[in-house]
C-alpha cells in the first residue's frame, strides 16, 4: 500500500462537474493498492497518516500531525502510485490489486480510517475525477507500508 501524502491548505475532487467533496487545512492522501494488501497494511498506512509530523509548529519546525492540528484529510484512490516505472517507457501495473480487491480494500480502509479520525473525505472508486490542491508549502511524501 502506498500513499503520496500533500500537505495542503484546501483541497476538493469534482466529478461529472460537480464538486463532490473538499477539504482546508489537512492532508490530501493519494492511495494505491497493491494485490498484497490487506489489513495489516491499511492499519499501518492510517496511524502514519494521522501521526505524520509535517505541519509546523510554533517554531516553524515540522513537528506537528494531523490529529495535533486537527486539520481534514481527503482520501482518493489512485492506482497509478503501485505502477512499475524502473523499465521501458510504459508503466506496468502488475503488482496493482485488481478492481475489485482494490475497491473492497479502498472502502475498508475509509471504514477503519473514519473510525479513527472524524474530519475524514474521499473521493469515489475507479470514477473519473478532477482533483484540486492546494499544496502548501510544497510539502509531499511517500508513504509505504
Amino acid at each position: 500500500m502506498r500513499g503520496l501524502i500533500q500537505r495542503v491548505s484546501s483541497a476538493s475532487v469534482t466529478i461529472d462537474g460537480q464538486c463532490h467533496a473538499s477539504i482546508g487545512r489537512g492532508i490530501l492522501l493519494l492511495l494505491g493498492i497493491e494485490a498484497v494488501d490487506g489489513i495489516e497494511q491499511s492499519e499501518k498506512l492510517i496511524g502514519k497518516v494521522l501521526n505524520y509530523r509535517i505541519f509546523a509548529d510554533a517554531q516553524g519546525r515540522m513537528n506537528l500531525s494531523l490529529k495535533d492540528i486537527g486539520g481534514e484529510l481527503l482520501v482518493v484512490s489512485q492506482f497509478t502510485l503501485v505502477a512499475e516505472t524502473g523499465k521501458g517507457l510504459r508503466p506496468g501495473f502488475s503488482k496493482a490489486a485488481a478492481p475489485e480487491l482494490a475497491e473492497s480494500c479502498y472502502e475498508d480502509f475509509l471504514q477503519r480510517l473514519k473510525a479513527q479520525y472524524s474530519k475524514v473525505s474521499s473521493g469515489v472508486f475507479a470514477a473519473d475525477m478532477q482533483v484540486s490542491l492546494c499544496n502548501d508549502g510544497p510539502v509531499t511524501f511517500l508513504l509505504e507500508t
